[in-house]
Order: C-alpha cells, then structure tokens, then sequence
C-alpha cells in the first residue's frame, strides 16, 4: 500500500513552518562536561498533567530508536544526547515521535504527526555546542523559547463517564464552570491547578453538547471547549448501542426501509433525489431536484429509521445527520449504500434482480484449495491501458476490458495474446484486483490512482465502469467480468482497505458518529497507523459489524473468491476471525489473507493486532511471508542497494533458515516459527515499491540478463514452495516500471502491462506457464501444517537449494533445485540419472534422460520420475 508521500510532505510542511527565520536559543541549561567536545541537544517535554510513566522519544534519521526521558527541570521531562548517540548530524532532518513505549508496544503517541527537526534552521548555543529544543502535549511545533509556550490554551476536556469530566490545561486556573447550553451544571474554584475532575449531579445526554469554560490565574481571560465524549466509546458502551439488524436501504416493490445507526444524533432526515448527479459535478446532467425528504424515527439502540411505501428502485438518497458536532445539519452518503451515481455523492437504491448477466444463477465461487492458488495482482487498468492491448478503445482501463477477449498484438512477424486471453494462457486461478470500491476520485476527469482512498466501501468504483453517472452500469459490468473469469477458471479476489478512510472531517463515519469510528489517542488526535491520517478502530463492534457485514456482502452479490486485506495489522484478532467465520458460512473455500503489519504506531494494542508477531492466533486466514521475499530479493522498504541470497551475496545460517522455512510455507520471524501453508502467501513482489527487474537495476546491478534471470530465478522459488503463491501482473515478462517505487498516481504509461515485452522474454513466459500448472496441480505443493517437513539440501555454503517432494495422486517424485548467482571456480554438478526434465529456467538441458547436471548461475531445475515402475 503506498497512498501518499507522506514523509517528505511533513517535511515540506515543517521547513514552511520554520523557514521565516533563525529561532534565538533562550536560557540553555548547564551542560555535562562529558559532552565538552560533541554537538548535543536538549528535547524539553511538558504534560500539564505530569502523567510522563512509560513515555520516551523514538528518534530517526533512517532507522529509529528509543531515546528515555533522562532528565527533569521546572519545565518537565527532559532528553539530553549526543547527535552521534542519536546517528544524525547538523546536516541532517531528524525524526522525532514521542509515544509511550515506543519500540514496543506503542501504546500511544502524543499528535496527529511526525515531528522533524531540521537543525539548520535552528541556532546552536556555541557555548555549550548545544541545540536547546521545548516540545509540548499535543502541540506539533518545536520551540527553541520556552516562554513561547506560555499560552492560555485547554489542552483537553474529556467525559471519562457519563458524570465525570476530566480537564487538562497549558496554564493554571483559579475557576470553572460545566454548561449544557445556557444550564449551569457544576463550577468550583480551584487553586492554581492545571488539572482538575469533576462530577455531575447525573448522566449526560449522548445527544447534546457540553462545554467547560475556565478562568486562568494569571491573565484572567476565559476560555471553553467542547467536552469531548470520545472516551464513552468504550465496551460497555457497545453492549448498550450495538445493533445486530440490517442497516442500509432495504429494498423491495412494494417499500424501502432506510436504516443508519447514530445514537450520539437528535434528528436525521432521509432524502431522495430522482437523478444521482448534483449540480455542481454537472450543470447538465445534474439535478438538485428533492423526489421525497422524510425525517426519520430514532429508535432503539440508536437506530433511525423510515419506511417508504412505494417503488424507490433506481433512485438516488442522502441523509442530513443532525447532532452536537453538526448542529446545522450535514448531508452525506449512507456507509451502507451499494451502489452510487458520480464521485460517489449520492446513494442508489438497487434492484439487484435487474443487474445479472446471463446465466449467473449458474455462477459460483470455485472451490480452490488456497493451498493450489497461483494469485495474480493487477489493476483493473493495466492489463489494457497500453497501445499493445489491441482492444477496443472504449473498453479500455475499464471493467469490460478486464474480459475482453480476441485481444493480439503483433511484432516483427510474431503475435501474442494480450489481457483477458493472456491471463487464460498463462494458466493462473486467482486475480486479485486492486481496490474497486468506490474511491475518493474525480469520476467525470479520470486519472491514474492505485486506489486506497476508500469512499463508499459497498459501492464500486465509477470510472472504471462504461457511465459513472448510472449506478447500475458499474454493477452490471463488473459480474460480467467475475462471470467470465468464473467460466475461465479463475476466482476474483478484492484488495479490501477498510484500515483507513480518505479523509475523516466531515465524511460519513464522521458525521453519523464522532469519534466512534476511529483510534484517538488521549488528547483527542487521530492516529495514524496507516501512514494516511487516521486508522479505523475495528475493535470497536459497530464497526467490526460493518465490516462483516461488508465482506458478505461483496461475497454473496459478486460471488468472490476472497480478499486481501491492506494493512491487516491495524484490525484486531477478534475481528478478523470473527469476519472469516461469516465469510466461511457463505464460501467454505474463500480465502482471506492480508499485510500483517502496520503503516505507522497504531492505537490498537500490540497483543491485540493482526500481525506478523501474532500470527499464531490467525485463524482461518492468512498473511503475506515478507521474510522470505527479503531473503530473495530485498524487497519492501529495504534499501535499494541492499543485496539478497540471489544477488551474489555468501548467506548466514539465519538467511538460510527464512528461506528453508518460506519453502515448506513458514513464516520465520525473530526466530520464531510462524503457522504453516494454510496461513502463508509466499511472493517475491507485489503493486508496493519496485518490480522485480526494477529493484535488481535499482540495486546497482546493470547486466540486463542477469536481472531477467533472477527476477525468474526469484518467482521459481516462489512457485515451488508450499502455501499460496502470489506473483505481480507482468513479472511473466519482465515488467518494469521505468524504477518507479511508488507509482500510485504515477499515470496509466508507467503501470501499463506492455504486451511487447512478451514477445521479448516469451521464454519467461513460457517458464511461468509451466511453474503455474505444477504448482496448481501437483498435490506436492499443497502440503499443509501436517505434512510439510520435507528436507532441504544446502549445497556449496549455502549458494543451491535442493529439496524432493513425492506426490502420491501423480504418484512420482519432484526434484527442485535452485542456484544462485555467486561466482565459484567448481559449478555444483547433481546427479539426476532417471529423472525427466519438467523445467530449466535457462534452458540449457533440453528434454532428453537426464544424468549428471551441472547447473548454472541463476538457474532452476525442476525435474521427476515416475514411482509406478519401483
């Protein structure tokens, strides 16, 4: 997943911020003699409260460390360290993140963003060779004047129940006062304090605004805030709103019933619209024009409801949601809705009768073993955004490209089959497609986007279908293409982004429920563990309940063969065990898998997350194996330079040991092995950071041919292991990227799949042909946790990998070894007399009896013989 250049744009934002000029250092403190002849800094931290247990700083040019908290003063707590004991020098932009427990648990993290200190723009104490910096809760700017901070300010005010209060602020105060409108609830004075609780006569009203206006001691000015309810969204919370029914529009002839769940709102009024375009996406096909508008009734556990008696099939909805956050009322699109007109604004009342192809009662997900799935990944436009596709214009980088057969193109007196023929003749059983929910794009003014900027979860993607504008367009398209692959042999699975949402200020999660939706940490910020400004809160059960009810949904309607969740790690355990049991119910087959880790410090405890370190609490879905791909290829977020077991570089046992146990489907973390196949997606690159040839270039390694053997050197290992193997769409022929490593936005020419290619590398092509069919249909390589401890050779200090499996329905033995690319004097020579040869990735052995073989650099032999004769 890669959404935004999240990194440098905070950098951008901090030079703005501190550009206009040098800040003065104020008042340095004494200096540690031990420190005489190194450049220091001191990072002072305040929290009003004194509450400084278990928080510390993680501190970064590259890689980040813990750095405590080593130091007290009248200010707070304070860091003092060299700038070598931190790894940055003066020239250097320097991270900082204070967090509790960081480097561990990240139990929580003090703002809504990273910090960075770029020491140029501040001036160094030459006394002391020191920079003096003051940091402050909740505040993103870094001081070098503490007296800057002398601002009257409440630093926060929280309901911790539904009677208590609790309120921080920056300076002390002498009085306060506890408002429900113009109804005075509570006040007292207070002695000069910074900190104080405070009890009501009963509970509040969900429903209304509460605000606290103090008095501070020294200016006398007055200020007040909103009392925030955040802290209420708590378990026993849950067990009192959570509401098992169906939410959404419910659809029949004769009525609709419009239900949406918002305890914390006092009215909501339902609106239908008769066009699904507004006027201001389209002075000419938009129409503002309101068909009904209905207030709705609350209800139990906060539900509000409405029921229209009439055929509302094709029309378009909205609500108005009115509460303390939005007073004046706010109109957004149901979470629930399942289909939408333009960009996503408006919901679509859906007759999904009137949306099947032909013969789709026929269709269903095919029960593949997960253990026997060969997953291409590919974006809906890249298989036919390229001049080489050959089809129709109007079909491409649409959904009905995606199964547009006939498809060749033509070079020097060669033709190749292009798009949907292409992925039929390279034989895989699985596409996973990049997001094709509804993102949040300009529909009317398409450009490139990867997609993970979720909208309308249950609703797919416009720009993608033949009429944005038609909500049944999109719908009737994409079961075309899942009825196609059906009949071709090969489940769709969805790329699920259910870990963050586009924006969080004003959307619909937002507006139906404040802060229920979403992690904040105790100052009231958002988290961030998705590296795209929020992180949902899965635990909590309404949306667990929506996420459910959104995989089965997608599940049953579009027949799917399973999902890929993006940044799983940010989910908790319950949920996605609990949402792989509802799926199971619908698809006993379907697999579920996903990245088990985070984009950033989550607010999702450590033990609780779904991921990488907690895999063995997985159950019933799986997880990407990043281990192995890094022993192979060093890939992910790996330097670009950084060399793997197949760039020439002697092995260590612990290199060895991730390798052997991503071959028999292990993941291997720290030591610690994780569950087996059934748990393990096995790859060598994916839609993230470089391909494959791209990341061989980018590593400095320029002999073409060399990288065009170990990018196939890297996917034959990857297709012979056990668990699912996953490959990137056009690593059958070369693909590249022109060294793009992010290109999310990066435009339809650089993510194309150039057929052309393939007429070049057909070889390659004709390679993963074979590697594909082995691995869907030998039972050797569906081992599962049972059966998997096969023996793997080591050869030549650790530089070939050999290993046998017997599969008992072909009944014949494979032997697979594979080579790579360290310059030796004596070539491994193996003995493979009364073998036949299935595969050489080079081609240098042709298809006679086998004897003694001598491999190559780069090379994969898979061979076998038949047992029936012993």
């Amino acid at each position: 997943m890669k959404k935004i250049i999240s990194f440098l744009l905070l950098i951008v934002s901090v030079v703005c911020l501190v550009a206009c000029g040098k800040k003065p250092i104020v008042d340095p403190p004494e200096k540690d003699p031990n420190y005489a002849e190194k450049v220091s800094i001191y990072i002072h931290y305040n929290r009003p409260a004194g509450d400084y247990d278990s928080w510390a700083l993680w501190l970064w040019k590259n890689d980040g460390h813990r750095f405590d908290f080593n130091g007290e003063d009248e200010f707070g707590k304070y860091a003092f360290y060299s700038l070598e004991e931190i790894g940055v020098t003066e020239e250097d932009t320097m991270g900082l993140i204070v967090a509790k427990n960081p480097g561990s648990t990240w139990d929580g993290k003090d703002g809504d963003a990273d910090r960075f200190v770029d020491f140029t723009l501040y001036e160094k104490d030459e006394k002391t060779n020191c920079y003096n910096l003051y940091i402050f809760q909740g505040d993103m700017e870094i001081y070098s004047n503490k007296d800057k901070l002398k601002v009257d300010n409440i630093a926060s005010a929280n309901f911790n129940t539904r009677k208590t209060i609790s309120v921080v602020t920056t300076n002390p105060i002498s009085s306060y006062k506890i408002m429900h409108g113009d109804e005075l609830l509570d006040a007292g004075n207070v002695n000069d304090v910074t900190v104080f609780e405070a009890t009501l006569a009963q509970d509040i009203d969900i429903s209304e605004e509460y605000t606290v206006s103090v008095v501070f001691s020294h200016s006398k000015a007055t200020l007040s805030s909103t009392i925030s309810i955040k802290r209420l969204f708590n378990e026993a919370f849950d067990l009192d709103y959570y509401y098992d029914g169906e939410l959404g529009a419910i659809y029949t002839k004769e009525e609709t019933t419009f239900r949406v769940w918002s305890p914390v709102s006092k009215k909501i009024e339902l609106v239908i619209y008769a066009n699904g375009t507004p006027k201001a996406v389209s002075s000419t096909k938009g129409d503002d024009t309101v068909y009904k508008k209905v207030e709705m009734t609350k209800g139990a556990k906060g539900v509000f409801e409405a029921t229209i008696s009439e055929d509302l099939e094709g029309k378009y909805y909205t609500y108005v949601v009115y509460n303390s956050t939005y007073p004046s009322g706010k109109e957004i699109v149901d979470p629930y809705a399942k289909s939408a007109g333009i960009n996503g604004a408006r919901g679509m009342i859906v007759d999904f009768s009137k949306t099947n192809p032909e013969g789709w009662d026929e269709v269903s997900a095919l029960p593949i073993d997960r253990l026997a799935l060969t997953i291409y990944e590919l974006h809906v436009a890249d298989l036919t955004s390229s001049a080489t596709w050959g089809g129709s214009s109007e079909n491409a980088k649409k959904f009905l490209g995606l199964a547009e057969a006939g498809t060749t193109y033509s070079q020097d007196d060669k033709t190749v089959k292009t798009g949907f023929d292409h992925i039929k003749e390279l034989g895989v059983n699985a596409v996973q497609l990049q997001p094709i929910f509804d993102q949040a794009n300009d529909e009317v003014n398409v450009s490139f986007n990867w997609g993970y900027n979720p909208l309308n979860y249950n609703v797919l993607e416009g720009s993608y279908s033949s009429d944005a504008y038609d909500g049944y367009a999109r719908i009737r398209e994409f079961k075309q293409v899942v009825k196609a692959y059906n009949e071709a042999g090969i489940n769709i699975i969805m790329d699920v982004v259910y870990n963050h949402t586009n924006s969080v200020i004003g959307t619909n999660f937002d507006v139906l429920m404040p802060g229920y939706y979403f992690r904040y940490n105790d100052e009231g910020v958002l988290y961030n563990g998705s590296g795209c400004g929020n992180e949902t809160a899965s635990e909590r059960l309404m949306f667990r309940k929506f996420m459910i009810d959104s995989t089965t949904f997608w599940l049953s309607e579009y027949k799917l063969g399973g999902f890929r969740f993006d940044l799983m790690g940010l989910h908790d355990l319950d949920t996605m065990e609990k949402l792989t049991k509802a799926c199971e119910e619908i698809n006993p087959k379907v697999v579920i898998f996903g990245e088990p880790w985070t984009g950033g410090a989550s607010g999702l405890a450590s033990s609780k997350q779904a991921k990488q370190d907690n895999e063995n609490h997985y159950v019933g879905y799986g997880a990407f194996n990043d281990k192995m791909r890094d022993e192979l290829v060093k890939g992910g977020l790996n330097p670009k330079n950084a060399l793997s077991w197949i760039s020439n570089i002697n092995s260590n046992k612990a290199t060895m040991a991730t390798l052997v146990a991503g071959i028999q489907g292990i993941t291997k973390v720290n030591g610690v092995v994780m569950p087996g196949p059934e748990y393990t997606i096995n790859y060598a690159t994916c839609h993230d950071n470089y391909t494959l040839t791209d990341r061989f270039l980018a590593a400095g390694i320029k002999h073409v041919d060399n990288n065009r053997k170990k990018s196939m050197l890297a996917n034959a290992m990857v297709f012979t292991s056990q668990g699912t193997s996953f490959m990137l769409a056009g690593e059958e022929f070369l693909r590249s990227k022109n060294g793009d490593s992010n290109s999310y936005n990066s435009g339809y020419a650089v993510n194309e799949l150039n057929y052309a290619l393939k007429i070049e590398h057909m070889d390659m092509f004709e390679n993963y042909q074979k590697l594909i069919a082995l691995k869907k249909n030998s039972a050797a390589l569906h081992l599962d946790s049972s059966n998997n401890d096969f023996e793997v050779f080591l050869y030549n200090e650790d530089n070939t990998i050999m290993y046998k499996i017997v599969d008992t329905e072909a009944n014949r033995e494979y032997i697979f070894i594979h080579q790579n690319g360290i310059n030796r004097n004596n070539t491994q020579n193996f003995d493979l007399t009364g073998y036949t040869l299935y595969l050489d990735t080079l081609g240098l052995h042709g298809d006679e009896a086998l004897g003694e073989v001598s491999m190559d650099r780069f090379e994969t032999i898979i061979a076998y013989k038949d047992l029936s004769g012993e």
